[in-house]
């Protein structure tokens, strides 16, 4: 069986992990503290971000997993995590010698600049101009430009297990609707995402790029109406659209969801075979829903 690297092995670091081990692959956990990590993944103390930790990775490779994620929502963080941590990890395979068959890089849609509600595919231009999508476009250059096999998976946003902030917010009110055009989103349930990694990784001749979202990029007031029906609470209240700010990049910035209303398409992927678990938000968040 593979011999499979998970560097920046975090929550779906981990999920992919367990399903990898429990196929009968050997698969090391690389993170600053892997104590936590399952004994299904070998752990590996190591900082991407510190060459001199990286002389300790396992032998003979097979495949490796990048699956970092930024410690915080700045540039420097992001240069950190998409861009050195990538640059230092790739020399230290080429010093150690090693030869991967193949690479993945998980990425993310926010490196798409549209939001007007356009249709956005693998071929549509990636000219997000803010530090996220230039820090994440460089770290997918590096990998396709590392003489061996890459794959970037441009995820859409992550819910699931210990990721209920929608849920939460509906719950207790501070959930709002805004006025004016509708604002898409596009989403993956956690395991989904690591069922993606795992079925990229076993594909005999898969693409350099995928689009990882759910079948349904459907807007944002529709996401919480109907989660506000499932939860048995009122539906969040209407409020003004806030204007677009020139330049601003903050996820706590409410224009920052007007940037990112866009639909992007899952059609590479469905074509390669994969089958989600969750194919829309309501199979997905109905699962994390506690029945009564």
């Amino acid at each position: 069986m593979a011999r499979i690297l998970i560097a920046g092995c975090g929550d779906v670091g981990t999920t992919l992990g367990q399903a990898l081990g429990a196929a009968g692959h050997k698969v090391w956990g690389l993170k600053r503290h892997p104590a936590d990590l399952p004994s299904s993944i070998q752990p590996l103390a190591a900082d991407l971000t510190d060459p001199a930790t990286l002389t300790v990775l396992p032998p003979k490779v097979d495949a490796v997993v990048y699956s970092a994620a930024a410690a915080g929502f700045s540039e420097a963080h992001y240069q950190a995590a998409y861009v050195e941590g990538v640059h230092n990890l790739l020399n230290a395979l080429r010093q150690a010698g090693q030869h991967p068959q193949r690479l993945l890089f998980t990425s993310s849609t926010s490196v798409y600049a549209q939001h007007q509600g356009e249709w956005v595919d693998e071929d549509s231009p990636a000219k997000a101009d803010g530090f996220s999508g230039r820090c994440l476009r460089e770290g997918e250059r590096l990998m396709w430009n590392s003489g061996w096999p890459a794959v970037a998976v441009r995820f859409g946003g992550i819910y699931g297990p210990g990721r209920t902030r929608l849920i939460d917010n509906v719950r207790v009110g501070s959930a709002t609707c805004s006025d004016g055009p509708p604002i898409y989103t596009n989403r993956i349930h956690r395991d989904d995402c690591a069922r993606v990694l795992e079925h990229l990784l076993k594909h005999p001749k898969p693409e350099p790029l995928y689009i990882a979202v759910d079948d349904d990029p459907a807007s944002l007031d529709e996401v919480l109406n109907w989660l506000a029906d499932q939860l048995g609470v009122p539906q969040p209240p209407r409020v003004p659209q806030p204007p677009l700010k020139p330049g601003a990049e903050t996820r706590r910035d409410p224009a920052t969801r007007m940037r990112a209303s866009k639909r992007c398409r899952n059609v590479r992927l469905r074509a390669s075979g994969f089958q989600f678990r969750y194919p829309s938000y309501r199979e997905g968040y109905a699962a994390l829903i506690p029945k009564s």
